[in-house]
């Protein structure tokens, strides 16, 4: 199966990021947000990353304007997937939210389409049986920012066909990404290891062990961290990091996934990193 046209749903920080790197390869991309003013700030911001692109002279102006070319921006879900051979849902890390989203496509989208969602944590088998096609559902769980990250953890569900894990990795290299494949677990494996390091980073504050600019600097400086467990928990979202902390309390029942109350704390106080201006670090 040629993957000619792609609808991404959801224009976030992982969306737009999305829909930027199928735009760059030449793939057509139809990129739907809940309003027009949603979907025109994710365009503004593909575009703004792709002038800092060419600022740094890793593509051209032609190319940046040949990859702005290729994504339409769509208000109305079912219309975005009209046509595509892929849909890459992309919306806030809840399950209801995913479940409402992958019932509108399902009625609209072609018949051979192939769904993933591009979520860190929520089991691939459970969205997948929301729909009448579990075993054209997959996991494909891009990494921020996704056009410089190389990573694509590509989750394969109880039914996910064969043919559909082989057309999404042979998809994943098209757009010049490492997919790896891994099995249907809690956190796959990149949050089942990372989110208990930012957890107990987090306890370390918590204990009063170190305040967080030396807790990043001991694990940039000693363990080599490109960067530290808290400037990166801010930079995910602490809110994030707390649902996918309960997704895997939830999970494996076991309390070393349970979350710090100081994240909990600051997540129910509106400090959630960078999004918010404040988190463990202040930002302008």
């Amino acid at each position: 199966m040629d993957i000619r046209k792609v609808a991404v749903i959801g224009g976030g920080t992982m969306g737009n990021g999305i829909a930027h790197v199928f735009a760059m390869q030449g793939i057509p991309v139809h990129l739907a947000e809940m309003n027009r003013e949603l979907a025109d700030k994710a365009l503004a911001a593909i575009e703004r990353n792709l002038e800092r692109m060419v600022g740094k002279e890793k593509i051209d102006a032609a190319r940046k304007k040949r990859t702005l070319e290729h994504i339409t921006t769509f208000t109305d879900v079912a219309e975005s997937v009209e046509g595509v051979d892929l849909v890459v849902e992309a919306v806030p890390e809840n399950f209801e939210l995913k479940k409402k989203v992958f019932s509108q496509i399902d009625q609209a989208a072609p018949e051979a389409a192939i769904f993933a969602s591009n979520t860190s944590s929520i089991s691939i088998t459970r969205l997948a049986a929301t729909t009448s096609r579990p075993g054209q559902f997959i996991g494909m769980h891009f990494f921020n920012p996704v056009p410089v990250m190389k990573l694509v953890e590509v989750v394969r569900g109880l039914d996910t066909s064969d043919r559909t894990v082989q057309i999404v990795e042979q998809m994943a290299e098209r757009l010049e990404k490492t997919p790896v494949e891994v099995a249907d677990y809690p956190g796959f494996v990149s949050n089942r290891v990372l989110m208990p390091m930012i957890n107990e980073a987090i306890y370390c504050v918590y204990e009063g062990v170190a305040d967080p600019e030396d807790v990043d600097a001991v694990m940039k400086l000693g363990m080599a961290h490109p960067m530290g467990p808290l400037r990166l928990a801010d930079f995910i979202g602490l809110d994030v990091c707390l649902d996918i902390l309960h997704v895997l309390h939830d999970g494996f029942k076991d309390p070393k996934y349970r979350p710090c109350p100081l994240l909990v704390k600051m997540v129910d106080a509106g400090k959630l990193g960078d999004k918010s201006g404040e988190g463990f670090y202040t930002y302008d």
